[in-house]
């Protein structure tokens, strides 16, 4: 045969496998029903495993491992399918429909809300883009600013969660572990680094230089072309550390902080745009109590367990792929107490607007171990 006679022969037995198909998913939503009515979970793994055990046998060596992952695909989406009819109306998808339904058509502008830092510190700016017409207590750090919302003190928090060229801001991550409050929105800003120290200093003066562990890390290349003299300590926030310096009678330190901080607290600056890349963004989120999901909400985040058996976390991601959903990070933070096991972070690109996004949560809210919903949010 040639080209176009095999294709007509592919062609034709693709329609039948498609006829075969869409037979077997209203199958599995019958199965679904059934699985309601008995109270059953989803996934049934002696069953499946008895079939691909089967399927491997008869497709012969040739094709036995095509065959067996061909199937534990056509398992997976199935499951996908069973849990959209099972979790659509959870106690979990309740609480999703009704925070879609109470939040206002248009995020907030205005309120009361917490800052780690000084005035002047990047998180301010982004308040100030975030909540234009917001009143800020500023706090001590990234723990105040989650008590502050905890205890009513503040309706909003904004922090920083991630640098583009260094990385997570890990004690956010854990203490949205830790703390029962929602991100709301989001937004980036570009971050660009000042080294700045007491008016009259000049740079071969210096030996220790302070800044927040991100800044500091942010501008690397920087710092340590100034050589082993220098020393670089870690300080609460880049406002703060300016702050100090201006305030300090040692004429020998400097901090790491934003343009703005010199004219603020009296200082010179010694180099400008000292971070490794001009490509340096960081994502800022505001977080409150409440759960909010506002129209035009894009970015979903969640805290998820895995099964801890191989091929655990490949089968949680897989669940996403069934349905269309863009994972934009992944990031695993090891669980305290426990060998080896991670939870997981993600972001994804979607909307509890869709039904299938919200049954697919809903089934991980009853199937792992472990679960949370951070938000779902716009991020500008």
């Amino acid at each position: 045969m040639n080209l176009d006679e095999v294709r007509v022969k592919i062609n034709d037995i693709n329609d039948k496998m498609l006829d075969l198909f869409k037979q077997r998913m209203v199958l599995s939503k019958d199965v679904a029903d059934a699985k309601r009515s008995m109270g059953k979970a989803v996934y049934d793994a002696k069953r499946e495993r008895e079939i691909l055990d089967k399927v491997t046998i008869d497709a012969g060596p040739e094709f036995d491992i095509y065959a067996r992952r061909f199937f534990e695909n056509l398992f997976s989406l199935s499951r996908t399918y069973q849990a959209e009819q099972l979790f659509h109306e959870t106690e979990f998808s309740m609480a999703i429909k009704k925070a879609v339904e109470s939040s206002p058509n248009l995020p907030p502008q205005r309120g009361s809300v917490a800052c780690a830092g000084e005035f002047g510190c990047n998180t301010q700016i982004a308040c100030d883009k975030l909540l234009p017409f917001s009143q800020i207590l500023f706090v001590n750090d990234f723990k105040a600013v989650f008590s502050a919302v905890d205890q009513g003190l503040c309706q909003f928090g904004v922090l920083p969660i991630e640098n583009s060229s260094n990385g997570s801001v890990k004690e956010v991550y854990d203490l949205l572990d830790q703390h029962d409050c929602y991100i709301v929105r989001g937004t980036r800003l570009w971050i660009s680094h000042d080294l700045m120290a007491k008016k009259g200093i000049k740079l071969e003066d210096i030996h220790t230089i302070y800044s927040h562990p991100q800044a500091l890390g942010q501008c690397q290349i920087f710092l340590n072309n100034l050589g082993a003299n220098v020393k670089l300590e870690p300080y609460s926030n880049t406002a703060e550390a300016a702050k100090m310096v201006s305030e300090s009678d040692d004429p020998g330190i400097a901090a790491v902080a934003p343009p703005q901080c010199a004219e603020l607290y009296t200082l010179q600056t010694l180099a400008k745009n000292i971070q490794n890349s001009d490509n340096n963004y960081t994502r800022f989120i505001c977080i409150s109590k409440k759960l909010a999901i506002y129209p035009g909400s894009n970015k979903i985040s969640i805290i998820t367990s895995a099964s801890h058996t191989p091929g655990g976390l490949s089968s949680l991601l897989t669940k996403f792929s069934n349905v269309g959903i863009n994972l934009t990070k992944l990031e695993s933070r090891p669980i305290q107490g426990h060998n080896f096991e991670f939870l997981f972070y993600l972001d994804l690109e979607a909307s509890l607007f869709d039904e299938k996004v919200t049954a697919l949560l809903s089934e991980l809210h009853e199937s792992q171990e472990k679960f949370r919903l951070l938000g779902n949010y716009p991020e500008n």
